[in-house]
């Protein structure tokens, strides 16, 4: 019965360590009225897009939310979970610059009185898997190494 649990605290540890990334970003934003009033604790309709080469590019990914905001007007999104017939995980991110365009309607639906882009930059998680591409050995052993 021992060995029965060593195996299988085996497979299970075997098995999380073929963990992937998620296909999805976070995204939070303040919304605000026409009248610069904080839009608080109310559904805002959102069309999200991912924009390729320049703040005015080719989108390469579009979907639309319906998130709730907060008392303080704030909304927390995760982009790559809305409405869409796009796929996230279709989006080449090494053929150059992507910046992330927000559409929103105030009053929950899709008529879009609220625009902004702005270019997506590295964050530090993706800045250190950048060292994984300059592996070419596993930590110096050769095979026929124990």
């Amino acid at each position: 019965m021992k060995k029965l649990y060593t195996i299988l605290a085996a497979i299970l540890l075997t098995a999380t360590t073929f963990a992937q990334a998620p296909e999805k970003m976070s995204y939070q934003a303040v919304v605000r009225d026409g009248g610069d009033v904080l839009v608080t604790n109310q559904v805002v309709g959102m069309q999200i897009s991912i924009l390729q080469g320049s703040e005015t590019g080719t989108s390469v990914y579009t979907e639309t939310q319906t998130p709730t905001t907060n008392i303080n007007g704030l909304v927390t999104l995760e982009i790559g979970k809305g409405t869409t017939i796009d796929i996230f995980s279709d989006i080449d991110w090494s053929t150059g610059t992507y910046f992330i365009k927000t559409e929103t309607d105030p009053i929950g639906g899709s008529s879009y009185t609220i625009t902004g882009t702005s270019q997506l930059l590295s964050v530090p998680y993706a800045l250190h898997a950048k060292t994984a591409e300059s592996v070419t050995s596993t930590c110096g052993l050769s095979i026929g190494d124990t």
